[in-house]
């Protein structure tokens, strides 16, 4: 989630606040739209009072209910299904199915407002009702990548267009006109001759006999024709969240339903030796002690086992888990060690890797360099630390499994619940809430399993609860990560050779037993394709063994690769004695498309799961977003001293995205950030709003990432246990000003949710080079700074 997402009611202007729930309240009427025009000063009372939130005005007065929006709509007439993600009541309205899983990133609006667009709906009318993990009917739904709307933009906006086609046709028909002369506007169709107008809920009798419109008269808006993509649109989920009333997993309730908590293998590939439960059945509430196997490592996205506590209550639960006794057998891993296997990989990066992009001969280039520089660089393990713990409810009657989670993969969680419990696919199904962020925490679904298998055992419906603790150690890290880099420079400054090598567990361990460290083509997540015009270069990924489970973290390995190249071009600059922008510019090159495809260059191919022809390396796209956050930041202007700017710019999910930080370090070493300024070409941005709050997200993740975050491991067991030692931004540090610039285009639209994250790490620690003299190249900055004026050298 991004920053304006948490605690919005704080934000400084109440009266701006009082706009977003008046749009809210008045029925998710665009902004816009000038049908409304309630009294905002009416609502701020409102607000201040805290009373239950209704609104007057051209609508009605109307109650939004957060379930019925989340999970369907009380009341509605029978629906026509026109389309997998359309129903249309004889009522008029229209609700459209979200497939994708909200956690802040505003699919939940963005989705439904392409699909409304197309249909020419009235927004005033339309419904937004979660989908139900179902691949069949909706294709994937799994919200990880930044995919929900680069991989379906076109076929949302097709299916807008068909049903309008429909409902056209429809009135065609009733009307004995040609189809030609009717168009539909806002809700209704309107034959152009005559001026006569049928609602769209009076024409489902006619629309659901008749057959579904010809190829040739589909067709998708242009532009000029769109009334809310691209344009700025509130969130429909605006109101429940701020209020209270919106639907996350620990929030469902079910009759007779008993809650869990469980004690988990503190080392990953440990299991239970001997439990007395004795005691934790002696605390009040506690029902049941029930044994979960463990599931031999790598384990993928089974639990990882364990002894849980099922209780009437959470708090008796953890008051029962708290008196087990449990021995462990902490198995192959209980030796791992942060210090030592931080070694590890820096002896792995000194040592020829596998070749992930090979141009020219890096090694010959850098020999006869006129100068050689080098730099190795250092990221811990990270933790999701989403807000909301994970949580899950699971019933089991009869062979067929129910569950409700705040899962960003109801398909996936589908498919491992029946694996693991036995059943057929078939008699699953998934319920899927509000996501109180994610970060791909919630793609993996070991902990709706865990439920599942207790509701099956216990024989009541089961809510498993991870507290904050569980969260940190027993789940899907962040790979810690390694880089030895190196370049060779003629005379004149220029880069005439490029050596990166990486070393970091792979994801692909948590999945595969023996997975030596990463692949190629995981250098291709930021790595391999920078938009670089360097002759000579080797980029290569050396060997890293995983000793906990690994799994995908908002940018992935982006985030390190990005830190480290970023950082190491800024150092390369300074070297050369050039100003930073002006050394990426020339770096870059001439403007060019490069298809990476091509024989000796990657291996594999891999983008993002993209065609090179779709999505060529641009560096053009590169340069000009990297000149627009220079202009726009003030480059170049003067800074007092403890102040300074830093730049970086990536290339990640298909899009391209330049972040000028400008931090200010104290005398104690603790670092702020005034401001940021942010360029992003991401092609086609359907929701500007909620794009600019993803790159105001992404900056404030990696401030923690950078700053202050940190998972590290003594004798297998995670170190860290909740927020007090694995340290997040705070609202007190947050920046003050983050000027977001997005590039206006009808490309083909990118990623947008992930790729803010990597170049704010580098922008960050290049900011305190210029304001301190200190080179930050091993994360979390943390106290690295302290005494800084005393020790800060060029």
């Amino acid at each position: 989630m991004s920053a304006r997402d948490f605690l919005p009611w704080l934000a400084a202007d109440p009266s701006a606040m009082a706009d977003s729930v008046l749009h809210e309240a008045t029925h998710m009427v665009p902004e816009h739209d000038d049908t409304v025009n309630a009294g905002r000063r009416d609502l701020v009372k409102m607000l201040g009072m805290g009373g239950l939130l209704v609104a007057a005005g051209p609508l009605g007065v109307r109650r939004l209910e957060a379930a019925d929006r989340l999970f369907g709509i009380r009341g509605a007439a029978e629906s026509w299904e026109p389309h997998a993600y359309v129903r249309i009541a004889e009522d008029g309205i229209v609700t459209i199915l979200c497939h994708r899983s909200e956690m802040g990133q505003g699919i939940r609006t963005t989705m439904p407002m392409i699909i409304a667009d197309e249909m020419e709906a009235d927004w005033s009318k339309c419904r937004v009702m979660q989908a139900d993990g179902d691949e069949k009917k909706y294709g994937s739904q799994n919200t990880d990548g930044s995919t929900s709307i680069r991989d379906f933009l076109f076929k949302y906006r097709e299916a807008g267009a068909t049903v309008r086609a429909l409902l056209e046709d429809a009135a065609a028909k009733e009307w004995a006109v040609s189809a030609d002369t009717v168009k539909a506007r806002n809700g209704v169709v309107v034959h152009e001759f005559t001026g006569r107008t049928k609602a769209f809920g009076a024409l489902v009798a006619t629309a659901r006999g008749i057959a579904m419109p010809a190829k040739e008269r589909v067709r998708v808006k242009q532009p000029a024709e769109r009334r809310w993509q691209g344009r700025k649109m509130t969130s429909i989920d605006l109101v429940p969240v701020t209020t209270g009333r919106a639907t996350y997993g620990a929030d469902v309730a079910l009759p007779g339903m008993m809650t869990a908590v469980i004690a988990r293998p503190p080392v990953w590939g440990g299991k239970v030796v001997s439990v007395d439960d004795s005691a934790a059945l002696k605390v009040a509430g506690v029902e049941r002690v029930v044994r979960i196997p463990e599931t031999p490592i790598p384990g993928a996205y089974l639990p990882l086992g364990g002894v849980a506590v099922v209780a009437k209550n959470t708090w008796a639960a953890i008051k029962g888990r708290d008196a087990l006794t449990i021995t462990w057998d902490h198995g192959p891993n209980a030796s791992y060690d942060s210090t030592a296997y931080k070694a590890t990989l820096m002896e792995s990066v000194r040592k020829p890797g596998q070749a992930g992009r090979t141009n020219g001969d890096a090694d010959a280039a850098l020999a006869s360099a006129s100068r050689k520089l080098s730099a190795e660089y250092y990221v811990p393990h990270l933790s999701h630390a989403q807000m909301e713990p994970v949580a899950a409810v699971a019933r089991v009657e009869g062979g067929k499994v129910e569950a409700w989670a705040p899962t960003q993969s109801p398909q996936d969680a589908r498919n491992t619940l029946a694996q693991y419990l036995k059943v057929d696919a078939a008699n699953v199904t998934v319920h899927v809430t509000l996501l109180g962020g994610a970060f791909g925490r919630k793609s993996k679904p070991d902990f709706i399993c865990e439920a599942a298998y207790l509701a099956r055992e216990v024989g009541a419906p089961v809510r498993v609860q991870w507290t904050r603790e569980d969260d940190l150690r027993n789940s899907y890290l962040h790979s810690v990560a390694a880089h030895h880099l190196e370049a060779g420079m003629d005379g004149s400054g220029k880069v005439t050779a490029w050596l990166h090598r990486s070393a970091y567990p792979s994801i692909s361990a948590t999945f595969a037993p023996n997975v030596p460290g990463p692949g190629p083509d995981e250098l291709t997540n930021g790595a391999s394709d920078i938009p670089f015009d360097i002759a000579n270069m080797s980029v290569e990924a050396c060997p890293a063994v995983a000793h906990t489970r690994i799994g995908w973290y908002r940018s992935v390995n982006a985030i390190h690769h990005g830190f480290a190249i970023g950082s190491f071009v800024d150092e390369l600059a300074h070297a050369a004695g050039k100003d930073s922008v002006a050394f990426l510019v020339s770096l870059m090159g001439k403007d060019r498309q490069v298809d990476l495809s091509k024989a000796g260059l990657v291996a594999p191919a891999s983008n993002y799961g993209a065609s090179w022809t779709d999505h060529p390396l641009d560096s053009g796209r590169a340069r000009r977003v990297l000149q627009l956050a220079a202009e726009k930041s003030g480059w170049g202007t003067s800074l007092p001293r403890g102040r300074g700017r830093g730049v970086a710019v990536h290339r990640s999910f298909l899009s391209y995205i330049t972040m000028v930080v400008e931090v200010e370090v104290l005398p104690d070493g603790t670092v702020l950030v005034p401001r940021a300024t942010v360029a992003v070409d991401a092609g086609f941005v359907a929701n500007p709003d909620r794009a600019k709050a993803q790159m105001e997200g992404a900056l404030v993740m990696a401030m923690s990432n950078t700053l202050y975050s940190e998972i590290s491991f003594q004798q297998g067991t995670v170190v860290q246990s909740n927020y007090r030692d694995y340290q997040v931004t705070r609202m007190r540090a947050a920046p003050r000003v983050v000027d977001v610039h997005l590039v206006e285009s009808e490309g083909l639209p990118g990623g947008i949710g992930e790729p803010g994250v990597p170049p704010a790490g580098a922008a960050i620690a290049n900011a305190i080079y210029a304001a301190t003299g200190v080179r930050v190249r091993e994360l979390p900055v943390g106290r690295q700074l302290a005494g800084w004026q005393s020790k800060a050298t060029e």
